[in-house]
């Protein structure tokens, strides 16, 4: 029995087992208490890797989030940048568009006052043909308007196409008819039927001619 004794002693590690009551029912049985405090696992103790592992990665933490925040204000940033290029961009396309828009409006202002001379030789030349039946002078106001007309048209870079005397040239000149000439002018403009026109040297119309064809 002393034997039986000793090893129940050693099985408690030498403690001496003794009951707590606040955790135990009358009938020796555990309550709620003491369910709770078997259950309820032992702390364990981290050893020093874990504390310096916890450590790296909680620093590393730390850094990804300042490098998002950061990432997140320089995205910021590029959006408000870029919202201001473009508006400025914008207006000045605007600006760039009233200012074309203004441009465009002066020349053609410009173009009908060179053209109201003309419309006055016009007006001379009807009034004179009432009270001068004289067909020379008739001529003469029609060709004076025609030359105040010509004016107009150079002024906003207008100009006749070479025609009578000069070479063929199938990129200004339309080929009507021929008609056979002397050996020298074989390949020449002989008559302009229809004068052709460039506008600041792309062609408006081409010119309407005979050419020579030597015999």
């Amino acid at each position: 029995m002393t034997q039986e004794k000793v090893e129940e002693f050693d099985e408690f590690d030498g403690k001496i087992p003794v009951m707590d009551k606040r955790r135990f029912n009358a009938d020796g049985s555990r309550n709620a208490e003491g369910e709770a405090a078997a259950a309820k696992p032992a702390e364990a103790v981290k050893s020093a890797a874990e504390i310096a592992l916890e450590a790296q990665l909680k620093a590393e933490t730390e850094r990804r989030e300042a490098a998002e925040a950061k990432l997140v204000g320089v995205q910021a940033k590029f959006e408000e940048a870029k919202a201001a290029i473009e508006l400025e961009t914008q207006e000045m396309r605007d600006r760039l568009k009233k200012t074309l828009e203004a441009k465009a409006t002066q020349a053609q202002f410009d173009f009908l006052t060179t053209l109201l001379p003309v419309l006055d030789n016009l007006d001379l030349a009807i009034q004179s043909s009432q009270t001068d039946p004289s067909v020379e002078h008739l001529r003469d106001g029609v060709i004076g308007t025609a030359r105040s007309f010509e004016q107009a048209l150079a002024s906003v870079g207008v100009e006749a196409v070479p025609s009578v005397g000069v070479a063929f040239d199938p990129e200004v000149h339309e080929a009507v008819d021929m008609v056979e000439v002397e050996p020298e002018d074989d390949g020449k403009v002989v008559t302009e039927y229809v004068r052709g026109y460039k506008f600041n040297g792309k062609l408006l119309r081409p010119a309407r001619v005979q050419v020579g064809k030597g015999a």
